[in-house]
């Protein structure tokens, strides 16, 4: 599965003087971090030169499940680079894939550490630059039932953390592991006998307690985040998200996405962001380097005359520019090491029974439009919907309890929300018939209320709602209405599908917005398997 796919190819040049020109042409796969950047590194790489380089956006994990996969024409134009933002992906890959494409070494082309961010006057709460901080201490705040009354806050309310999905971000997977070790006490290598011990999984757990959502990016945080501070409620959202370095930099320079081409279009936020290095030790993004086993004699020595060219001085004041390190720029944090590849697995399994449960209601719209043909496919685009929708069934956990509704003129609810009923859910998805006009005003509402009624403090509660339209029935509530009642004591996330070229993109991700949560284009019904389960990756 392939996420967001961006390509842009350009006419390189040789950083060796003796490189040949050739035809041949080089497709990098880079994370979405720096995928920008190296676009544009490579649009200034001279005008003669030894090949063409494609550089592709794609996240590190959905990377990583193409190539253990076979990398099949689903999964898009296949690579000869693979650039994730940390080794740790090719550990897993390793582990995963006897037959991984990937060699056995893959230098780094540049470097930023994670770092647990958090609003300048929280951490200035807790001590913070005088006082070392770490994962002890964000601990220690989630398990407080004062939350931020304990350091003479009562108005930030409880602690609130926000991680994204170690099976699809590198912040995700380095935050997690830093966890794990941070829980044992210890600097030595984890190993799978750590990952087992009930202190470890306690100190996971209270750790995943304080969770808002997780994601399957940190720009939906980072986003959230801006939108807050823009409104003059930064410390309401969140009290830390862990990111990486670079990220912080980002937000700071008031632009969240990292994108170059958008630096300087947003005010620098009101309340900054500061990078805490936790006190414990922290993982490394290193960004590797590899060149697949697949690449032919011709695409290789381009691969190797670009990788010479980023990596040398002028590319990495650049990348230094921009909020990177340089690869010889030391770091102020002790960095752990990624464990072996049968304890990351392990870590990983592990942390899919600690982490945070859900409830989360699934609304799928069903008018008469979703009959309509989804033109690449030959099928209607409630029949691709529903085979996406039964597949992204099974990445919920045994303890997250999910419902169904559907919705068209009227809403229908078809399942409750319980646990260990997958295969109910997958039965009533087959059976969506589409008719009617689409009620989305009055449903969204609804379901947002119904979710409400049944939250829990320790559970992330959310809709996730799908229509290929606007809403179209005359009795509806009005958006300004919806919008009003889309508050509560309890926050309820409604993450929004935009399916289909009619859909109203724009009052999806206002809806979206106002709950703090994300809205996901799928204009394109081609791409739904993939959004799909990129937002499953928020559970």
């Amino acid at each position: 599965m392939v996420a967001g796919a961006v390509v842009v190819v350009v006419r390189t040049v040789h950083a060796d003087p003796e490189c040949t020109p050739s035809k041949a042409g080089l497709r990098i796969a880079a994370s979405s971090e720096k995928a920008e950047l190296l676009r544009q590194m490579a649009a200034g790489y001279s005008r003669k030169g030894c090949g063409t380089v494609t550089v592709t956006t794609m996240a590190s994990g959905a990377a990583l499940d193409a190539l253990a996969d076979g990398w099949t024409r689903a999964d898009g134009a296949r690579p000869d680079v693979w650039s994730p933002a940390a080794s740790g992906w090719l550990t897993l890959l390793r582990q995963r894939s006897r037959s991984a494409p990937i060699p056995a070494e893959a230098p780094s082309i540049v470097k930023t550490p994670l770092v647990i961010a958090m609003p300048e006057p929280m951490a200035e709460a807790l001590g913070w630059p005088e006082k070392a901080l770490g994962w002890g201490d964000v601990l220690d705040l989630a398990s407080s039932e004062q939350g931020w009354a304990r350091h003479g806050h009562p108005e930030w309310g409880p602690f609130r953390l926000g991680k994204t999905h170690p099976g699809f971000s590198t912040s995700g997977l380095n935050a997690t592991i830093g966890a794990y070790v941070a829980a044992t006490g210890v600097s030595g290598d984890l190993t799978t006998r750590d990952v087992a011990s009930p202190k470890v999984r306690r100190f996971v757990q209270g750790v995943e307690r304080s969770i808002v959502h997780y994601g399957d990016t940190t720009l939906t945080f980072l986003s959230n985040l801006q939108r807050a501070d823009d409104a003059g409620a930064a410390m309401s959202y969140i009290s830390a998200v862990t990111v990486e370095e670079k990220s912080v930099w980002d937000y700071n320079e008031g632009n969240p996405t990292g994108d170059p081409a958008t630096r300087g279009q947003h005010d620098r936020p009101d309340v900054p962001l500061v990078a805490i290095h936790p006190k414990e030790g922290t993982l490394l993004s290193d960004n590797p380097y590899a060149v697949l086993k697949w690449a032919s004699p011709a695409k290789r020595k381009v691969a190797a005359d670009f990788l010479a060219y980023l990596r040398a001085p002028a590319q990495q004041r650049r990348f230094a520019e921009h909020g990177f390190r340089a690869l010889d720029d030391p770091l102020p944090v002790k960095i752990l090491q990624v464990p072996a590849p049968k304890v990351l697995d392990a870590v990983l399994a592990s942390w899919a029974e600690l982490r945070k449960p859900a409830n989360v209601l699934m609304v799928m719209d069903v008018s008469g439009s979703m009959e309509a043909s989804a033109s690449r496919t030959g099928g209607s685009k409630l029949a691709l919907a529903q085979s996406a929708a039964k597949r992204a069934v099974g990445d919920f956990g045994p303890r997250d309890r999910v419902g169904l509704w559907s919705f068209s003129t009227k809403r229908t609810e078809l399942v409750p929300m319980a646990t260990g009923n997958r295969d109910d859910l997958r039965a009533e998805i087959d059976r969506l018939r589409p008719q009617g006009a689409t009620g989305l005003h009055d449903t969204a509402l609804a379901a947002y209320r119904h979710v409400q009624d049944q939250a829990r403090s320790d559970t992330i509660d959310a809709v996730v709602l799908l229509t290929d339209g606007r809403d179209e029935v005359q009795q509806s509530i009005t958006l300004d209405h919806l919008l009003k009642g889309l508050r509560g004591p309890h926050p309820v996330r409604v993450f929004t599908i935009a399916y289909g070229a009619d859909a109203d993109l724009g009052t999806l991700k206002t809806i979206s917005e106002t709950t703090r949560a994300a809205s996901y284009d799928s204009r394109d019904p081609g791409v739904i398997d993939r959004i799909f389960t990129e937002v499953i990756a928020n559970f």
